[in-house]
């Protein structure tokens, strides 16, 4: 989202850019909701488990079944860069954001400042790692007993979602949110999630019904930042007001524009 608002060249671009992922978005989650339906025409060839219910990920290698060759090497080349791509992007923005956010100011307050080839290294250092801390955890799934994909899926975007969904919220629109509150977000979501991948990798209910299923973890997290920041930001200071202020000033910045003349009677316009 970061690097999609950086791209954004004046208010053209916007209106553009609303339309074509209104779009494109309907077209994703609509393929993914009809999925389910679309996937009871290959009834015969899907995998079920020993329960009578169906295991979903072989929904969709079922249905490439019946496709050409072709298709399918087109298909897999597809689904790979869209997997490396994502991938690239995820760790680029996770690498830069550390080094020029946090390491970067955390160093400058120490009296040290990064040179650019520093940043660099930091940079493809932290790439490197987390693309080895994501295959860590591709081989934990690999070995346990979670199988549905969405499963981890919800997790992740459970955690995120928690995690950011307030502080964004709330810091868009209320001069009043504080570090303190954002940082309490950010735990809080967090943690729900982690105690609900405990929950589904052990296949046990921690101490709530709502660890045992991602979806409502990840609706549980959300929920609980949207509480939680307010009052946090309520008992806590916002450390400087005055650059709080400036960000601020941009909604209240005076624009002329043209305005419209109303119809009148002619006796009227010559007064």
């Amino acid at each position: 989202m970061v690097g999609k608002f950086y791209a954004i060249r004046d208010e053209a671009a916007i209106r553009k850019g609303t339309f074509i992922s209104t779009f494109f978005a309907i077209i994703v989650a609509g393929g993914c909701y009809f999925l389910g339906g679309f996937g009871r025409l290959y009834g015969g060839v899907i995998d079920f488990a020993p329960n009578g219910t169906p295991i979903y990920d072989s929904i969709v290698p079922s249905m490439l079944q019946t496709l050409p060759d072709l298709m399918i090497g087109v298909v897999i080349i597809l689904v790979l860069s869209a997997s490396m791509s994502t991938l690239s992007s995820l760790v680029l923005t996770s690498g830069s954001t550390l080094t020029l956010d946090i390491i970067k100011p955390a160093l400058a307050k120490g009296g040290k400042q990064m040179s650019e080839k520093s940043q660099l290294l930091s940079i493809r250092l932290l790439v490197v790692f987390f693309i080895a801390v994501s295959s860590v955890l591709a081989i934990i799934q690999a070995k346990s007993s979670v199988t549905f994909i969405a499963q981890l899926m919800g997790i992740s975007w459970g955690a995120l979602a928690g995690a950011f969904l307030a502080p964004f919220l709330y810091g868009l629109y209320w001069k009043k949110t504080t570090k303190a509150s954002v940082w309490a977000s950010f735990i809080v979501g967090v943690l729900i999630m982690c105690g609900c991948m405990y929950g589904t990798f052990t296949k046990t209910t921690f101490i709530s019904p709502f660890f045992s299923s991602p979806i409502n973890a990840g609706v549980l997290s959300m929920v609980a930042g949207l509480v939680i920041v307010p009052i946090v930001s309520l008992i806590t200071k916002v450390e400087e007001p005055q650059k709080v202020e400036k960000m601020f000033g941009c909604y209240e910045r005076k624009v002329t524009v043209h305005a419209a003349t109303s119809l009148m009677d002619a006796e009227e316009v010559k007064k």
